[in-house]
């Protein structure tokens, strides 16, 4: 009888608690859109996962998507809390490639142009978007390689959708299959600011344009209590309807907030964080963000506790996995690459365990290209590895218009006007024409064939010219003298063309040489009684070259090597002068960068040079004075002096910088530099490697725009104690 009792009261007790168990509701997530301001819903994990309630369905659009699916993957808040207070805000708004990942040609690209359009069928284009999205991709996809092999994403640690639009029929598109790092990145491809992504076919963008609160989506899937939290802005008022942007949103809201109240009434628990006065780019202030989400959804405790479980439920964690064993490399047919091209960019083989930093650089050297307009990849399980699947889609835009500006004391203002055009004739040639209009009208010609590794070949043409008052006579000083003046006036003219080859080492370092042929052309109004023209001579020359160039930025790096080296022999001349001689011209340039304390920056250069033969041609002397122009022959910069004040066919130099970035893309800095001038000092010790014979110093104020480098320098020299001012803006060209 007695276990008769306590057989019915086990009984009891089963079908109580399966009775607890099934009366559970099912509980639902539903994230919204609103760019930076979707941090907040990491705030509202907090809470959630501090209660251990337990979501059975995660439902997302843009940042909603982006959150709740690394949620859904297994991540908890606290870990995401971390991920995205560790993000490069400039790279997640930028289409970010490391400069490393570029080669010479590429670098130069993007440190000379301000804009660059498509240009097609003498139409002038627009880019998809600012960016191609490949920096939050790289990110996702590390962030989820523990779930990389789940494409249905109800088999997920929560089961996740998200929503992204179809830009050809404007029809909602429920992604739930796949791979979730780039669902994700669908639904978060905000029209204009990162370029559309490509799913089975369908051109996808931002979910947020067709529905920003899916909470339709888990009310079909038989969610019984769905938590809400919504990001999206009110109305806004007149006084802050201040501008065009404004009101686009202002009318794309309309739509939006219609339906929201009907989506309201059907939330259990809506929570909107009050998150007024921050933006949709806002992540520089993510936890701020993340704090807002948290208190307000403090406020609904009462609400959330009772589905609490009864239990304490244990915290997910995942693990960061550092390297990747790569079984396998396949992509899609291409017309124009070959799978040399493709594995040569990536650099590393199949049946090779590499680590993510590895496997990423490898895909930015594919985008640093710009060869493809679409890039994509997944993996899949293959015995103790994985096969990588790229998806690259070539660019079919092979021309484009770029634009630049630039001012600077020795050339003044100019305009660039750029024309390139890929696959002229061979299928890795470019070819490239800047013209610059201003004050002095200049050109730049190239026309090269990259073949990566192997040896490139180029052929350059450009022209340089300026007029200014200068301190030099390109001699000893003789003709100032004789004249009784201490400057003049000189209109300088180059023309250069070159024929070369080059190759290339892991995109840091090339080695080449070549052939030159330079008209020169200096002379002088202003002079009576003498001859006005300096030179106008013709030059044949042959030169070899060695670069290395690491530094993560060109105008203000803050890590790095830089070293160059030139030889250069001139062996024929049309000899205006009648003193022509053969004669060769040695010069190298090292530059280290550090930076301490995360703003305090070290830039240290030395460089130096010398002619040796009979006798050399004045005209190529080493002439230094001025800042902010971009250098041309032997033309060098040095603070403190006037621009071609010193002049000399050898020298030494060496410059210290103290860069401090005070606010983002703000400096100010204190450079000082040293050197040592004149004809034939290394012949011996003592001309070089002894006191400076010139000194100059300069404070000043730089600030990195989307045209370039706006820097403003003050510089002066205790020797003649005299003061300059210099401007430069735009990048130098």
């Amino acid at each position: 009888m007695k276990n008769l009792f306590m057989f019915v009261c086990l009984l009891f007790l089963i079908q109580t608690s399966y009775g607890q168990e099934k009366q559970r509701p099912k509980v639902g997530l539903v994230l919204s859109g609103g760019g930076a301001k979707g941090l907040a819903h990491i705030g509202v994990l907090k809470v959630i996962d501090s209660l251990g309630i337990k979501i059975d369905y995660v439902a997302g659009t843009s940042m909603g998507a982006i959150i709740g699916g690394l949620y859904a993957s297994g991540y908890n808040a606290h870990q995401l809390d971390s991920i995205f207070s560790r993000i490069d805000v400039d790279a997640l708004l930028q289409d970010y490639t490391p400069r490393e990942s570029k080669t010479f040609y590429e670098k130069r690209n993007d440190e000379i142009y301000a804009l660059s359009l498509p240009f097609n069928n003498f139409k002038l284009g627009l880019p998809s978007g600012l960016s191609k999205g490949l920096y939050n991709f790289n990110l996702l996809s590390k962030l989820t390689h523990h779930v990389s092999n789940v494409r249905d994403f109800s088999k997920l640690p929560i089961p996740f959708l998200c929503i992204a639009t179809d830009v050809e029929t404007g029809e909602k598109v429920v992604l739930n299959k796949g791979v979730l790092a780039q669902a994700m990145l669908a639904s978060g491809a905000l029209p204009t600011l990162y370029s559309p992504v490509v799913i089975d076919g369908r051109i996808l963008i931002d979910g947020g344009v067709i529905d920003n609160y899916p909470i339709e989506e888990l009310k079909s899937r038989n969610i019984d209590f769905i938590i809400g939290v919504d990001v999206q802005d009110d109305l806004k008022t007149r006084d802050e309807l201040k501008n065009v942007t404004s009101v686009l949103a202002q009318i794309n809201n309309f739509t939006m907030l219609e339906k929201m109240e009907g989506k309201r009434i059907e939330t259990s628990i809506y929570i909107k964080p009050e998150i007024k006065g921050f933006s949709v780019v806002d992540f520089q202030k993510g936890q701020g963000i993340i704090k807002k989400g948290e208190e307000k959804a403090q406020t609904f405790i009462d609400d959330l506790l009772p589905l609490a479980q009864k239990g304490k439920i244990k915290q997910p964690y995942i693990k960061d996995q550092d390297s990747i064993y790569v079984k396998e490399i396949a992509f899609n047919k291409l017309d124009n690459y070959t799978r040399a091209y493709i594995i040569g960019k990536l650099k590393f083989k199949k049946n090779s365990k590499i680590s993510f930093q590895q496997f990423q650089k490898g895909i930015l050297n594919l985008n640093a290209t710009q060869n493809f307009s679409f890039l994509n990849y997944s993996f899949e399980k293959l015995g103790d590895g994985e096969k990588l699947i790229l998806e690259l889609r070539e660019n079919k835009i092979k021309t484009y218009l770029k634009f630049g500006l630039h001012y600077d004391d020795l050339y003044k203002s100019g305009v660039l006007l750029n024309f390139t055009k890929k696959k002229v004739v061979a299928k890795n040639d470019v070819l490239s024409l800047d013209v610059v209009l201003g004050d002095n009208t200049r050109y730049n010609f190239d026309y090269y064939i990259d073949n990566g590794f192997y040896w490139s070949f180029g052929f350059n043409s450009k022209l340089i010219s300026f007029n200014k008052n200068v301190s030099t006579d390109f001699g000893s000083g003789d003709l100032f003298g004789v004249l009784g003046v201490n400057s003049v006036n000189i209109d300088f003219l180059d023309v250069s063309n070159q024929a070369y080859f080059q190759t290339v080492f892991a995109q840091k370092m090339s080695i080449g040489a070549g052939i030159e042929y330079k008209h020169l052309k200096i002379q002088s109004e202003t002079i009576e009684n003498t001859e006005p023209v300096f030179d106008n001579s013709g030059y044949f020359s042959l030169y070899g070259y060695l670069k290395y160039d690491s530094f993560d930025q060109k105008y203000f790096p803050r890590k790095g090597l830089y070293f160059t080296s030139e030889i250069k022999s001139f062996v024929y001349s049309t000899n205006h002068t009648n003193t022509f001689e053969r004669f060769s011209v040695a010069k190298a340039d090292f530059g280290i960068a550090k930076t301490f304390y995360k703003t305090i920056t070290l830039r240290s250069h030395t460089e130096g040079g010398f002619a040796f033969g009979e006798r050399s041609v004045s005209f190529f002397d080493f002439i230094l004075g001025g800042y902010g122009f971009q250098t041309v022959n032997n033309l060098r910069p040095f603070l403190g002096y006037n621009f071609l004040s010193i002049s000399g066919d050898s020298y030494v130099k060496s410059t210290v910088v103290a860069d401090y970035e005070f606010y983002k893309k703000h400096h100010v800095n204190f450079s000082a530099n040293f050197a040592n001038v004149g004809d034939r000092i290394f012949e011996g010790t003592k001309g070089w490697f002894s006191k400076p014979s010139y000194t100059g110093y300069a404070v000043g104020y730089g600030m990195e725009t989307i045209v370039g480098p706006i820097e403003i320098k003050h510089s002066w020299s205790p020797e003649t104690r005299n003061h300059y001012t210099w401007f430069s803006v735009g990048f130098w060209f």
